[in-house]
């Protein structure tokens, strides 16, 4: 039996049923998502005594940082892993360029996106079937009770 044929015999509503979710399923022509552009040019410290900082004074503690690079502020997770290292990723998923890209303990530490679900390593390699593209990951540098976070 073909395609059409088989689809004909379901009727029309379960044709749509079946099909509807394929044909709007996370374009961004269905979703009047908001995109972010990609952080670039980051470069900043954070003071480890501030109040602002005080999760990342715990394993699988995180921040969001704000970083003013000529007058632009782009959205950076500031985290200490499980193992206690300072880590830092763009807040801007690599999916579709929302921003809910946060820090979560779980499966030893990772990125999760809370738009669509899209999951990464801590070196920003895609752990899950939502997107191919890595998240932007930031070199960090502890010195005493600052933390350096860079390109």
């Amino acid at each position: 039996m073909e395609r059409k044929d088989f689809l004909k015999s379901l009727g029309a509503g379960a044709a749509f049923a079946l099909t509807f979710p394929c044909l709007h399923g996370c374009s961004s022509d269905s979703e009047d998502l908001e995109q972010f552009p990609e952080p670039d040019g980051v470069d900043f410290t954070i003071d480890l005594t501030s109040p602002e900082a005080a999760p990342l004074a715990s394993n699988g503690g995180f921040i969001l940082a704000k970083s003013n690079q000529d007058f632009t502020y782009t959205d950076i997770v500031v985290a200490r892993n499980l193992e206690g290292d300072i880590v830092a990723a763009s807040q801007i998923c690599s999916h579709q360029q929302t921003e809910g890209v946060r820090f979560l303990s779980e499966d030893g530490g990772i990125f999760r996106c809370s738009t669509h679900g899209a999951r990464f390593s801590q070196a920003g390699t895609p752990l899950n079937s939502i997107t191919d593209n890595p998240l932007r990951i930031f070199n960090t540098e502890v010195n005493g009770d600052t933390v350096r976070v860079f390109e």
